[in-house]
């Protein structure tokens, strides 16, 4: 296994960096995995069905509690977070859900409530905006909808919504659950699913927990599992009230991604030795950084780039950059690769004007830097 060093990163946090080759990847999701989370998937299998797996269950829950600022349990699902996303609507709308879009993957969240049957009313403001809380209390007012959901960090625009005073206003409303995505906010953006009175909340596994891809993790309210309880035509494999019979018993409902697992046991100790605030502070940092360059390069390099999401409502994981007018960003995203670092294109419908770079996971200021220092060099040529 190799040596690690620890790097300092802004403001006197540091955090420990992985071997040779690490820090040129910043894609925003999957995101690099540190060696020696990468190495724990080598164990050997073991039954999941028996003692081995209810002791690593057990272990998983204190970090995945913590990570989430929870004292409920944390599901566990081999499924990318897409799946979790589909058994937020099938064990949570009732009838018909208000879906909060700002961005591709707010849109995507609205698509899984057409799918499963459910009726849907888009609430939209353009993408790279957030939602105004009292705006969502002036809608909900007029009735009509049991269910919102909600991205938290929406990754194709880099925008962060005001989840905890947007989760504030739905709970006004006792009859209307809120459902989440925090797919690229968990582990890298401050959540808190108890604090902040979430019905249900989930991420997957490759994004700023800086896992490899196959697992997704939800936590669900009181309210939310007396929905799932009676909620029909849930199917079998996102079925709530199946994944709390098996959690009682720390097992999970079907065969799991147990190497994955292994990973994540190895990664949420890494997270604990650096602690989940100075983590916060490091995307944070990291988000500032990104920021601060893209607002220095009209004057250092002529570029008038710009970042898409307002100032105060940025994701601290992914920064999605607009193009001058009329310049496409396809070279941009190519031209990085071709200097040894990736990052990532526009998404949807600002594929071809924006760019975004993901900083998130274990990556620090100073590994940031260098791709930064590309990307100038890209952007001016």
């Amino acid at each position: 296994m190799e040596m690690k060093t620890v790097v300092p990163t802004a403001k006197g946090h540091s955090t420990p960096k992985p071997g040779k080759g690490f820090g040129r990847f910043f894609l925003p999701g999957p995101t690099e995995v540190a060696a020696e989370v990468l190495e724990a998937q080598m164990q050997p299998m073991i039954g999941h069905r028996g003692a081995g797996i209810k002791a690593l269950m057990e272990k998983l829950q204190v970090g995945l509690k913590d990570v989430f600022r929870t004292e409920r349990e944390v599901f566990i699902s081999t499924s990318s977070a897409t799946g979790l996303m589909e058994a937020a609507v099938r064990n949570g709308v009732k009838r018909k859900a208000l879906s909060l879009v700002n961005g591709a993957f707010s849109f995507r969240f609205a698509e899984i409530v057409e799918s499963c049957g459910f009726e849907v009313e888009r609430m939209e403001v353009p993408w790279g905006g957030v939602f105004d809380p009292q705006v969502v209390r002036d809608r909900l007012k007029r009735g009509g909808v049991d269910a919102v959901t909600l991205v938290h960090s929406e990754t194709s625009t880099g925008a962060l919504n005001p989840l905890a005073e947007v989760a504030k206003v739905i709970h006004e409303f006792d009859d209307v659950v809120i459902l989440v995505d925090s797919v690229t906010g968990v582990g890298g953006a401050e959540m808190q699913a108890d604090a902040w009175k979430l019905d249900f909340v989930l991420t997957g596994s490759q994004k700023a927990l800086a896992l490899p891809p196959g697992l997704s993790f939800g936590v669900a309210s009181e309210r939310m599992m007396a929905r799932s309880k009676v909620a029909r035509n849930k199917g079998v494999y996102f079925d709530l009230t199946t994944f709390a019979k098996n959690q009682d018993r720390m097992m999970t409902p079907s065969t799991p991604a147990l190497s994955v697992m292994y990973a994540l046991e190895v990664q949420l100790e890494r997270i604990q030795k650096e602690g989940l605030e100075a983590r916060w502070a490091r995307h944070s940092a990291m988000r500032d950084r990104c920021c601060e360059w893209v607002d220095s390069m009209s004057e250092k390099r002529g570029v008038h780039v710009s970042v898409l999401a307002p100032e105060g409502h940025r994701s601290p994981t992914v920064t999605a950059i607009r193009m001058p007018e009329g310049k496409s960003s396809i070279p941009v995203v190519a031209g990085t690769k071709e200097k040894g670092f990736v990052i990532g294109g526009g998404y949807g419908k600002i594929k071809e004007t924006t760019f975004r770079i993901g900083h998130m996971g274990d990556h620090t200021v100073t590994e940031q830097e260098a791709v930064l220092e590309v990307l100038e060099e890209v952007l001016a040529s």
